[in-house]
């Protein structure tokens, strides 16, 4: 990811000072298993959806000197709604945009996402494409098998997260301090046909969500 000195100044403040002070100091994270994450990349984080935070606490789990290789795949209806607040995703957060539906007409929607593979980033995806209840796997979308097949020796990190759906819920913006579990799993590759990667992501994610000793949402 290439970036002028001050706007990667300012990207590493925002992670370092806002971003850890919200996740790792008003929330606070369990982790289990942080051996499993990745020392470089490239490679996939694949966590499920519940919260606009869970982004931005994935990256967290990641040493800030990987910073620069951290992206995460999001669409690009949902951010470029104005220019400031495309421009604040794609050199702030670092997001690289997938446009909704353009592999209809043959193209590649994951093309940006298997180059910066190339180059030994470090994505960080929603199998799942978009946030659902709090603790409520949805069925996984074909896009991460098609990018797992795709390159099939990048390994691809399961992460559930429990907490942020409760923390940050779909549609709010009032932040409520409730302590977030991130139970990390074993990296799985894509050496079979992406409909059989995504069954074996999706078992994958339910086997940690299992591990997962909660209460039921009130």
């Amino acid at each position: 990811m290439s970036q002028n000195p001050f706007v990667r100044l300012l990207r590493f403040l925002f992670f370092a000072a806002v971003v850890r002070a919200v996740i790792l100091i008003a929330l606070g994270l369990t982790v289990r298993h942080r051996e499993r994450l990745p020392s470089g990349g490239p490679a996939v984080l694949a966590g499920n959806h519940n919260s606009n935070l869970d982004a931005l606490a994935i990256m967290s789990l990641m040493p800030l000197r990987l910073l620069p290789k951290l992206r995460p795949v999001a669409a690009m209806d949902y951010f470029f709604t104005s220019k400031l607040r495309g421009w604040f995703a794609l050199n702030i957060v670092g997001i690289i945009p997938v446009k909704r539906g353009s592999g209809k007409d043959g193209g590649n929607p994951l093309q940006l996402a298997e180059e910066a593979l190339d180059r030994g980033e470090i994505l960080v995806l929603f199998p799942e494409g978009t946030r659902g209840e709090p603790e409520t796997l949805q069925e996984f979308k074909k896009g991460i098998g098609h990018l797992a097949h795709a390159r099939p020796n990048v390994p691809i990190v399961p992460i559930f997260m429990h907490g942020l759906g409760k923390a940050l819920p779909k549609g709010s913006m009032l932040l409520v301090p409730f302590n977030v579990t991130v139970n990390i799993g074993e990296p799985v590759y894509g050496t079979e046909s992406y409909a059989e990667f995504v069954s074996k992501l999706e078992r994958a994610m339910t086997v940690l969500a299992a591990e997962e000793k909660v209460p039921a949402w009130e």
